[in-house]
C-alpha cells in the first residue's frame, strides 16, 4: 500500500527561506574573505546554533538559551539584510571582516554552553504548596500523658475551744482573784467581769484575761 504525497505549503516555505538564508550567509562570508569550503561552513554554523538554542528553549526557558538564540538570529538576519545592497560587498568594512572572522569561536562557545547546560530541576513548589492528603496525616500519635494528681493537704486538727492563757499567773494571785469574784457575786448577784477584776487586782489587761479564763 503506497502513501500519497501531500503538498505542505509550510514545509515548502521553510525550505525556500532556509535556502535563501543559507545563500546569503555564504555570500557574506565569502565577501569578508572566507573562501572555499569555509564560506559554506558559516551558514551551517549559524543555522545549527539557531536550532540548538531553539531546542534548549523548548526544554527550558533559560536566559542562556534566549541569549544564544538571539545571537544566531541576529547573525542570520544581518546577513540577509547586508546582502540586499546595504553594504558594498566588493569592499566590505573592517567590522564585518572582524565579525565574520570571530564567529567560529563565538559559535563554538555558544554550542558548548548549550550542550552542557544543566537541565532545570523539577519544580516542586506546587507539591510543597499542595496540602497533604488525609491519608498522609494518619500517623500514630502517642497518648497524652495523664495530668499529675493533686495531693490534698491533710486536715488540720480542730482548735481547742478553751483558749490557753498566754500569761503565766501565780496560783496565789488566782486564789485571791477567786475571793474577789466570790465577794462581787455575793454583793451584786452577778459574776464579776474582766474589767472589774482588772481594776480590783490592779494588773495589766493580758494578765486579767488569763485570770478570768481560769475562774470560769
Amino acid at each position: 500500500m503506497t502513501r500519497s504525497i501531500r503538498f505542505d505549503a509550510v514545509l515548502v516555505q521553510a525550505v525556500i527561506a532556509g535556502a535563501l538564508s543559507f545563500a546569503h550567509l555564504h555570500d557574506l562570508a565569502e565577501a569578508a574573505g572566507q573562501t572555499g569550503w569555509k564560506a559554506w561552513a558559516y551558514p551551517i554554523s549559524v543555522d545549527l546554533l539557531l536550532v540548538a538554542a531553539w531546542r534548549r528553549l523548548r526544554a527550558q526557558h533559560s536566559r542562556l538559551a534566549w541569549c544564544w538564540f538571539l545571537i544566531a538570529l541576529v547573525a542570520s538576519l544581518g546577513a540577509n539584510v547586508a546582502t540586499a545592497g546595504f553594504l558594498d560587498l566588493a569592499h566590505p568594512p573592517a567590522w564585518l571582516r572582524f565579525g565574520v572572522a570571530g564567529w567560529p569561536a563565538l559559535a563554538f562557545l555558544g554550542g558548548t554552553l548549550l550542550a552542557h547546560a544543566p537541565d532545570r530541576p523539577v519544580d516542586t513548589a506546587d507539591d510543597a504548596a499542595t496540602p497533604p492528603a488525609p491519608e498522609a496525616l494518619d500517623v500514630e500519635r502517642e497518648p497524652a500523658a495523664p495530668a499529675p494528681a493533686v495531693e490534698t493537704p491533710a486536715a488540720l486538727p480542730a482548735a481547742d475551744p478553751t483558749p490557753t492563757p498566754a500569761v503565766s499567773v501565780p496560783a496565789a494571785l488566782v486564789d485571791h482573784a477567786r475571793k474577789i469574784a466570790a465577794d462581787h457575786h455575793a454583793r451584786t448577784g452577778t459574776p464579776i467581769d474582766t474589767a472589774t477584776l482588772r481594776t480590783r487586782l490592779g494588773v495589766p489587761a493580758p494578765m486579767a484575761d488569763a485570770i478570768a479564763a481560769q475562774l470560769t
